[in-house]
């Protein structure tokens, strides 16, 4: 087996407000032909994923523990408050999902969440098979992006986490761009001549040989929107966002860096604590996890930490001739101080 194949294959679900993907899911959901698919939702003022569509799902498919809704705004702004650590606790489950479908904001911008795949807990165990973008056919026709604008400016004003102002041109632009598959849904609103006029537009801002697919009531075969091997993360050069093509770079969570961090036992567990919020603040530390060693503790002591905000709690005992090591995994952007966090972790 080689190593992509046996990573998890996600697939990025995007497009505005009102455009379909909720209902696209729902029929992947019901006709998911055995897999056991994990549901990432970052969709606001959508019609969500209720009960009903979960017993729709045919047996041991997806269950309550499947679905995460991640409702603390853009997951594209929130990659590591939000999306990493979902990522983490669905992949370190003791039955791991077959494949992962992420739902984004009508708002979010693909390509920083497709680059989060590249962090180093993240890419060694999932690959993006492909990013679906889903357009509301009858709107574009309209010269619009999506069926109620109003509503997608409204959405804009609810997310205080939202930290790219992009005009809905761009956002539709990058959508466009980073897809590889473009669904253009509600196509049966519109005559075959319209939607010839709706797909030749989007030609001219989707990359070359990206699929075209018209469909109604966001019904398309499962089999068609899985499986598309895209390895999207490995691809972000042809996959440009307005920015990058414009030569900015103000929205990017590219590079990243992480190493491996050995202290000694710790005295005292609350004063460790402190001192490590104070240096993940000093450094910029984006994740730190791992277990420690606590003098006179009888578990280890399990450590996460997500920016400043850190979790810590004893997990297990020591067993009979274990080590009691101490291992804790540093993640953040490249140019991390490495000498003067071991110093502080290690002293």
């Amino acid at each position: 087996m080689t190593l992509a194949s046996s990573k998890i294959s996600a697939t990025v679900i995007t497009g505005f407000l009102g455009a379909g993907k909720t209902t696209l899911i729902r029929k992947l959901l019901e006709n998911a032909n055995g897999r056991r698919i994990a549901l990432i939702i970052n969709e606001f003022g959508d019609v969500g994923i209720d009960g009903q569509v979960l017993k729709g799902c045919g047996q041991s498919v997806c269950g309550e523990d499947d679905i995460v809704e991640l409702a603390n705004g853009c997951i594209c702004c929130t990659v590591a408050d939000d999306f990493i650590p979902t990522m983490s606790q669905l992949l370190d489950r003791e039955t791991p999902p077959d494949h992962i479908v992420i739902e984004t904001s009508g708002l979010a911008l693909p390509q920083p969440l497709v680059r989060a795949f590249n962090w180093p807990e993240i890419r060694r165990r999932v690959t993006v098979d492909g990013v679906v973008t889903v357009i509301d056919s009858a709107a574009v026709a309209d010269g619009r992006f999506a069926h109620d604008e109003h509503a997608v400016q409204t959405q804009r004003q609810a997310d205080e986490a939202l930290d790219h102002e992009s005009p809905l041109e761009e956002l539709f632009e990058d959508q466009i761009a980073c897809a590889d598959m473009i669904v253009l849904n509600k196509a049966d609103l519109l005559s075959g001549a319209a939607l010839d006029k709706v797909e030749t537009g989007l030609k001219h801002e989707a990359r070359d040989g990206v699929a075209m697919l018209r469909a109604s009531h966001g019904d398309v075969p499962t089999d068609i929107l899985l499986g598309l091997a895209a390895s999207a993360e490995d691809d972000m050069e042809q996959r440009k966002s307005h920015h990058e093509q414009n030569g900015e770079d103000d929205h990017d969570h590219d590079d990243f860096e992480s190493f491996v961090v050995t202290p000694k036992s710790i005295a005292k567990r609350e004063l460790f604590l402190d001192g490590l919020k104070d240096l993940i603040t000093e450094h910029n530390i984006l994740r730190l996890k791992g277990f420690l060693d606590v003098e006179g503790a009888d578990a280890r002591l399990v450590v996460q930490a997500v920016g400043p905000r850190i979790e810590s709690y004893f997990d297990r005992p020591w067993g009979a001739g274990e080590a009691r090591n101490t291992s804790l995994v540093v993640i953040g952007e490249k140019g991390l101080n490495q000498t003067a966090i071991r110093a502080a972790l290690e002293g």
